[in-house]
């Protein structure tokens, strides 16, 4: 495949940022996603202009969602008993976590290491409802 060069403004930029997953995401990852993929465009929750929409690609708790193991809306708890932290995020219809100040983050490790400032296996959170830890739950979905 051959890669071109191309100029963008400080606007259109700035448009590829708000479309984009920090550091994952290039700029070619954005573009191609929203104008090739045809995936499905949901409200941005995170757009500074409001009544945009963004493409959103399923989180990694899709699996779990699809199985039936958890549903939108479920809260998922992590506690951190010597610091005296407790850590909540939400899960959304597309299987990402979203955390209480609105960020919203495609996987459980990442969306737990902005909440405790540390590299952490977000599989650990707690799944409220059912007590159980999103790694027990994806263990269940691999079973089955």
């Amino acid at each position: 495949m051959t890669s071109r060069t191309i100029e963008v403004d400080e606007e259109v930029f700035a448009f590829l940022q708000q479309h984009c997953e920090p550091l994952v995401d290039t700029p070619n990852d954005v573009l191609r996603r929203l104008l090739l993929s045809g995936q499905q465009v949901e409200p941005s929750e995170n757009a500074a202009l409001p009544g945009k929409r963004r493409l959103r690609r399923p989180g990694a708790l899709m699996p779990l969602l699809e199985a039936g193991l958890i549903a939108a809306g479920d809260l998922l708890r992590h506690e951190q008993p010597r610091r005296h932290m407790v850590h909540e995020a939400t899960v959304t219809s597309r299987g990402w976590l979203k955390l209480t100040d609105g960020r919203q983050f495609s996987t459980p490790s990442r969306a737990l290491a902005e909440q405790t400032g540390t590299t952490i296996n977000g599989w650990i959170y707690v799944h409220v409802p059912s007590g159980r830890s999103l790694l027990q739950l994806r263990a269940r979905v691999k079973r089955d």
